[in-house]
């Protein structure tokens, strides 16, 4: 219901649950309003509230505002800080509820603990799944303790709470922090980012470089002017990264995601950009 980056997601699942609205991310590169930042004065967001709260959801209607705060699956999208600042003030004052879906940027991923310290902005709510568990089955969510929410309750399913996934969950909280792996991800997305730019000044079918952290992406296009996806060279170069020991995953219509493990070394984070521009050439 929530989802929205592909139709696959939601293929044979309508009717999905009602009552959701679908508002475009901030995608600077791809205005979806033709817009410029900073010229644009995060119309992005005040979008919601000048158009969507005028004319088709009554803001007395809106139990939540869900936002991830670097964009996943839809194409490891950057907003500007401006955005996210501007969402939280718009639930602050409709009194709507703020979740940050932390799914994909949480724990460290970002070169923070959570990529919504980046904008400065405290949720009501964070989700987190992913990394919590470091590879064990575990999603949780956290608010805030002043939430209200009328009545206590509970809400049970057949593998909630398991005891193994939660001790490992733990363990590896305790581990992030210990081995400073937050701070090594900070470090080593500036040589990510690095290696990544010098490929965007040799190839012209680099659109964009983004990211923060080790959650880094570039954008595959048939023109920089255009800006035209080039959707088949992109899975060109995954399938011959992959053929050479490399595996990357896409994301968005034609970009790609490099997402390595906190713990990459140097060594092997350079011998990986140098597969993907070796994986370029043969693409091109």
């Amino acid at each position: 219901s929530l989802t929205a980056s592909k139709p696959v997601h939601r293929e044979r699942f309508f009717p999905t649950m009602p009552g959701v609205t679908h508002v475009p991310y901030a995608y600077c590169y791809r205005c979806p309003y033709n817009l410029s930042y900073p010229d644009c004065d995060i119309w992005c967001a005040k979008v919601i509230e000048e158009l969507y709260f005028e004319r088709f959801v009554p803001s007395s209607e809106v139990a939540a505002l869900f936002v991830e705060s670097v964009q996943g699956e839809g194409g490891y999208i950057v907003p500007p800080k401006e955005f996210i600042k501007e969402l939280r003030k718009i639930t602050e004052k409709h009194g709507i509820i703020f979740v940050d879906d932390e799914v994909q940027a949480g724990f460290g991923r970002t070169g923070k603990m959570f990529g919504i310290e980046h904008f400065d902005v405290i949720p009501d709510i964070i989700t987190m799944a992913k990394a919590l568990g470091a590879g064990l089955p575990i999603g949780a969510v956290v608010y805030n303790a002043k939430l209200d929410f009328g009545v206590q309750g509970a809400h049970s399913n057949t593998f909630g709470g398991n005891l193994v996934a939660c001790a490992a969950a733990l363990e590896n909280i305790k581990v992030i922090q210990e081995e400073k792996l937050v701070e090594r991800s900070a470090k080593m997305g500036e040589l990510l980012k690095k290696r990544l730019l010098e490929l965007y000044d040799k190839y012209e079918n680099i659109g964009d470089v983004r990211g923060l952290g080790l959650m880094q992406a570039t954008e595959f296009v048939k023109d920089r002017k255009t800006k035209e996806y080039a959707m088949k060279l992109r899975d060109k170069i995954v399938e011959n990264a992959y053929k050479k020991g490399l595996i990357l995953l896409p994301c968005g219509k034609s970009s790609i995601r490099y997402i390595p493990p906190l713990v990459i070394t140097e060594d092997q984070l350079n011998s990986g950009i140098d597969v993907l521009e070796e994986s370029i050439k043969e693409s091109l």
